[in-house]
């Protein structure tokens, strides 16, 4: 294994470095753990580190087969942005897993040695709610979980407005298939584009997208779920699965085609896909606070709506700090009239700096 022990912290709390794409147990030791997730395994490590060339530095503790403390955090350094610990880039959220008898302010206390140490300029971790309960988060999101424990409630727990959205798209011959083909991430990826220009963000570069179907629909950890409509795909989703948990992870559509409702039969189709294999919950993924109208559309799948905090630690202030959100909202008008070659181009420049 890629380890090392960092002899500097204190002896009553030893914590190993572990780069999972170099482990070859990795995904053995963390599939003991309920609250894992795609998130946490060798195949997420590998796309985003082939992806933008991050250094994982994976903090744990190890007992057998067992880890009682596992902290993902990607090395991001940056010549635009800086050197930072981010647990974990281009990700929903991750939450840090640390057995109840490890005090957390320990093994965040080692974690911000080993940053000073490195000269990062901050510690972002997002999903930490219990493992840093009295800080107050840097930003916070939604997510949207629904149980599929139930199947046979499952589609009268639906808002009426979703379940009449699901029937047009049936009335109107919307047609739902599943591919693993890089075909198929390559369709996606066309809406992709046409969806993050409408929304005034421009899209991840392609070779994110390919990376995540060499290392996750390729292992049978995802697909990909195209609607077509008079034999053209006008709305598309990429989901992961792992252990007994699927997850939303991206969406699209052409919103041309909005009034025959294929997002919704997408949606649908995934869900009694997940019932059908066995598994128990279904995350809708991130979802900003401002965004009402995506809000909306997860809540109306009966989904539980959950707060998802961040939290960002400044290395040389030593305090938590708070996210400017008006940067962001400030840029978005301007993306959305760049044609869709030029949006591409400035993803693959700036999304490697942004993490």
């Amino acid at each position: 294994p890629c380890s090392f022990y960092l002899k500097t912290m204190p002896k009553t709390l030893k914590l190993e470095i572990i780069d999972p794409t170099k482990y070859q147990d990795w995904d053995n030791m963390i599939s003991e753990h309920e609250d894992a997730t795609i998130f946490h395994t060798t195949a997420w490590a590998k796309t985003i580190c082939e992806s933008y060339n991050y250094k994982p530095i994976y903090f744990t503790q190890r007992n057998g087969n067992r880890l009682p403390v596992l902290i993902p955090i990607m090395e991001v350094n940056s010549i635009l942005t800086g050197k930072r610990g981010v647990s974990l880039p281009f990700t929903d959220y991750c939450e840090p897993i640390v057995d109840a008898s490890i005090p957390s302010q320990k093994v965040f206390d080692y974690i911000i040695t080993y940053g000073k140490k490195k000269a990062w300029e901050y510690i972002e971790l997002r999903g930490a709610k219990n493992f840093l309960p009295d800080v107050t988060p840097s930003t916070q999101f939604f997510s949207h979980i629904l149980d599929l424990t139930q199947e046979e409630q499952i589609f009268s727990g639906f808002r009426n407005s979703t379940k009449r959205n699901i029937k047009k798209a049936n009335k109107e011959n919307v047609k739902v298939d599943f591919f693993n083909s890089p075909e198929s991430i390559k369709e996606y990826y066309r809406l992709h584009c046409v969806t993050r220009k409408r929304q005034g963000v421009p899209p991840q570069p392609f070779y994110f997208f390919r990376k995540i179907h060499d290392h996750i629909i390729s292992g049978n950890l995802g697909f990909v779920a195209l609607g077509s409509y008079l034999d053209k795909n006008i709305a598309g989703a990429v989901f992961f699965h792992y252990g007994n948990k699927v997850f939303f992870k991206f969406g699209a559509s052409d919103t041309k085609y909005q009034h025959v409702r294929a997002n919704n039969l997408v949606m649908w189709e995934a869900i009694k896909w997940s019932c059908r294999n066995g598994y128990k919950s279904f995350c809708f993924g991130r979802t900003d606070l401002a965004n009402n109208g995506l809000r909306q559309f997860k809540s109306g799948w009966g989904a539980q709506e959950h707060i998802i905090n961040y939290y960002k630690y400044d290395l040389q202030k030593d305090t938590f700090v708070q996210d400017n959100q008006n940067i962001k909202r400030s840029y978005t008008k301007i993306m959305t009239k760049i044609p869709i070659p030029a949006l591409k181009t400035i993803g693959t420049l700036l999304y490697r700096h942004m993490g």
